[in-house]
């Protein structure tokens, strides 16, 4: 700021629109003398224009300053000339009331600022996140206060008391930052805003229920600014069901199988297990274990051989001979069986082989069967009779010869090619040739069935042929199928 007031164009100090400042901080009144001197020596004189103020009279930085007039010379001695361009001459002219008002004014000015500067000086404790620090401001209110000191807050951040209320003096104000937590529990994430600085603070703000529950990281872990992520598990009351026992389980681990692990469950290759083993436990349900096992089963089924009767002519009529043995086949399907605790649920063929049976070969004959040879006649016992008369011992001597035929009943069958044909005949029937057995139809000395008596050449009723005949029959019989035509009695022979 200049020191010296600006000149008019009469080289008079002009005044300056409001107070002017000098050098040593005093106010002064911008009036002067002019610069050069003029011929009258009129140099005491008053410049024209409105008088100056009382000289001496200044005002410095907040404060009014009233300086005292000077005295006159003791010694009577005259001021000296004012040199041009360098004096300055105030006005001596004394106006007391006026200093008396400007100086009451000033007074109370001073006391009124003094009052209000102990008034707003205010001494308050700052808590930031816990951090306590006194500060001094002269502030109106807590928003004041929290502005001045630089800390910035959103909405997310707790002030206490409001920022709109009065600050007072000795009054504490509290500042708790907002921190931003990603909570997870039980596999659903939240977003929550918590002004705790700890996680232990921070779950009994949000509410969070933790006894025994698995948190991911340390309740004493602290929470910056920037916010945290944690997990969170909490404790659940399940049951496990395996091998038919079901129990109760408490648990806060993250999947189904850590729970069955935990429980000392052991799982097959192929059990299974409902929930799923990667999906999370929820309280309440119940874990079930099913043992599901595979096993191959082999089954076998035995396929009966036919007969394959075969015409021949190489064999008389009745007569049959067996060509080839047959053979049973066999059918084995191979089977995977799955069985769920203990019981079958499903079977799925794997195999199926089948060993085809092979028929056995009879042999029947066709060839006609030349007729028998008559049977001799029985010698004549009489001969040596005939020599005699015509008379009644001739005839019984004829009639004599009629017993050496012999009848049926006393037949015994002849042994031939090392069989004994007669033992057999008493198995049977008793040697009987005419008899038949109570059912009708079984007949003669070998108990022929008609079908089995006409399959070698017989004809007629077998119990109505000669004993002889019947031995004949019975001995083709033997050679085309054996002794076991007669399954009882067979072993006789």
């Amino acid at each position: 700021m200049p020191t010296t007031p600006p000149r008019d164009g009469k080289g008079w100090r002009r005044a300056l629109p409001g107070p002017w400042w000098g050098a040593a901080g005093v106010r002064t009144v911008p009036w002067s003398v002019p610069t050069e001197r003029r011929a009258s020596r009129r140099c005491d004189a008053a410049p024209p224009g409105p008088p100056p103020k009382q000289a001496g009279v200044g005002e410095g930085p907040g404060l009014l300053v009233a300086r005292r007039p000077r005295r006159a010379r003791s010694d009577g001695a005259r001021r000296p000339a004012p040199v041009p361009g360098t004096s300055q001459h105030r006005s001596t002219v004394r106006r007391r009331p006026a200093v008396l008002a400007f100086q009451a004014a000033v007074l109370t000015t001073l006391v009124g600022g003094t009052t209000a500067f102990v008034t707003l000086d205010k001494t308050v404790t700052l808590s930031v996140d816990g951090q306590e620090r006194e500060v001094r401001s002269f502030a109106r209110t807590v928003e004041g206060v929290l502005d001045r000191e630089g800390i910035e807050v959103g909405p997310h951040d707790v002030v206490s008391p409001a920022p709109g209320s009065d600050l007072k003096d000795g009054q504490r104000v509290s500042v708790r930052y907002g921190r931003l937590l990603t909570l997870t529990v039980d596999g659903e994430q939240k977003r929550l805003w918590t002004t705790a600085d700890d996680v232990d603070e921070a779950l009994d703000q949000l509410g969070v229920r933790a006894e025994g529950a698995f948190v991911s990281v340390s309740r004493d872990a602290a929470i910056n600014r920037e916010g945290l992520a944690l997990q969170l598990r909490t404790s659940k009351r399940v049951n496990v069901l395996a091998d038919g026992r079901e129990r109760p389980f408490t648990t806060n681990r993250p999947t189904v199988a850590h729970v069955l692990r935990d429980a000392g469950v052991r799982l097959g290759e192929h059990d299974r297990v409902t929930p799923a083993l990667g999906t999370a436990p929820v309280a309440g349900t119940t874990i079930t274990v099913e043992r599901v096992a595979l096993r191959k089963v082999v089954e076998r089924f035995e396929l009966d051989a036919g007969t394959d009767r075969r015409e021949t002519d190489e064999l008389y009529e009745g007569e049959t001979r067996v060509e080839s043995e047959g053979r049973d086949g066999e059918r084995v399907v191979v089977l995977r069986e799955l069985l769920v605790d203990g019981e079958v649920r499903d079977r799925a063929r794997l195999q199926d082989r089948v060993s085809a049976p092979v028929d056995r070969v009879v042999l029947v004959g066709t060839k006609e069967r030349p007729a028998p040879e008559p049977e001799p006649e029985p010698a004549s016992s009489g001969s040596g009779g005939s020599s005699g008369s015509d008379d009644d011992e001739g005839s019984s001597g004829s009639g004599g010869s009629g017993s050496s035929g012999g009848s049926d009943e006393d037949y015994t069958p002849p042994s031939s090619g090392g069989l004994d044909w007669a033992a057999l005949a008493a198995c049977e029937s008793g040697g009987d040739p005419d008899i038949v057995s109570s059912n009708g139809l079984y007949h003669g000395l070998y108990q022929f069935s008609v079908s089995t008596w006409r399959s070698v050449g017989g004809s007629g009723l077998p119990s109505q042929a000669s004993p002889a005949e019947q031995t004949m029959r019975a001995q083709m019989l033997y050679d085309a199928a054996g002794p076991g035509q007669w399954p009882v009695c067979g072993s006789r022979l």
